[in-house]
């Protein structure tokens, strides 16, 4: 009989049934000692676990589909007319600025899900069957994250659809396709703070709280829906040190035109740092959580 999950298999139930072969290493509660090749099976059969409890609870998509649909016809019909006067045009010149912006606000607003998912799975019993089990725990992380930025291009895709209905210029498609790149590195590295928040906090009710707390202050003191010139001085300093404004720069040179360089570096740079501090503390903290 095969150990393939039917269409009606839940993802626990996936998850039980998963092959040997799949999943199974020699024993060990080290990750060191669990090879590359390892590591690599883990991580892609718990990305097929995420993926069939996306495919069983459809509605966890609903974020990704609606917030680039809701908050680009927000912007654009209710603050498009009065910043674009400010920009020295109107309406369609605040779709070609704010358009980039959006896809970095989304590489934020979307890694928050990464922190509460993890901490449903926690509270749900999931994660004692994961801890259980002869597997990297890297690997569980790593393909919370893979998924996450699946559910962030998919998001991206549906932003640039609606974006175009509205009137955005495609006319660099190397340098779109480098904004969706830069975004999800800097994603990628933001995952890691919520996955920390994630098994630290007791519920997800309070990551996604503490999210908004941090998330909030972020995306509106930044250059993503507004240019900071008329902000007050200490705001401005606020935002110079902001990586989104620095990734809603970079990713509006990239698509529109504009300068690059120093917002491409100081946000690969923000990128770097973020990862190489978080994701050790994130692993470790999952590891010895009891």
């Amino acid at each position: 009989m095969s150990s393939h999950p039917s269409p009606t298999t839940t993802p626990n139930e996936a998850l039980r049934a998963a092959p040997s072969t799949t999943l199974s290493t020699p024993a060990t509660k080290d990750d060191a000692r669990i090879s590359l090749r390892g590591h690599v099976r883990h991580t892609s059969a718990l990305v097929r676990r995420n993926l069939l409890w996306i495919r069983q609870d459809p509605e966890s998509m609903a974020d990704a589909l609606l917030m680039p649909v809701i908050f680009t016809l927000l912007f654009v019909f209710v603050f498009g007319g009065s910043i674009g006067q400010a920009l020295g045009g109107g309406q369609d010149r605040y779709v070609q600025y704010v358009i980039p912006g959006m896809i970095a606000m989304m590489s934020m607003t979307l890694s928050q899900g990464v922190g509460t998912g993890f901490s449903q799975d926690f509270n749900s019993g999931v994660m004692d069957r994961f801890r259980s089990l002869p597997i990297g725990r890297g690997s569980v992380l790593f393909a919370k994250i893979s998924v996450e930025l699946l559910r962030m291009l998919f998001a991206t895709v549906v932003l640039m659809i609606v974006s175009v209905a509205v009137g955005f210029d495609i006319t660099n498609w190397p340098g779109l396709f480098a904004a969706v790149a830069l975004s999800t590195a800097f994603a990628s590295s933001i995952m890691w703070v919520f996955l920390t928040l994630g098994v630290i906090m007791k519920s997800a009710q309070s990551v996604q709280a503490m999210g908004f707390l941090v998330l909030f202050p972020l995306q509106f003191g930044s250059s993503i829906f507004a240019p900071t010139t008329s902000m007050p001085g200490w705001l401005q300093a606020f935002t110079d040190y902001n990586p989104l404004s620095t990734l809603a720069d970079a990713a509006r040179g990239l698509m529109v035109g504009g300068p690059v360089a120093h917002d491409l570096w100081v946000t690969l740079g923000w990128s770097a740092a973020i990862t190489a501090v978080m994701a050790p503390v994130a692993i470790h903290k999952f590891r010895t959580k009891s």
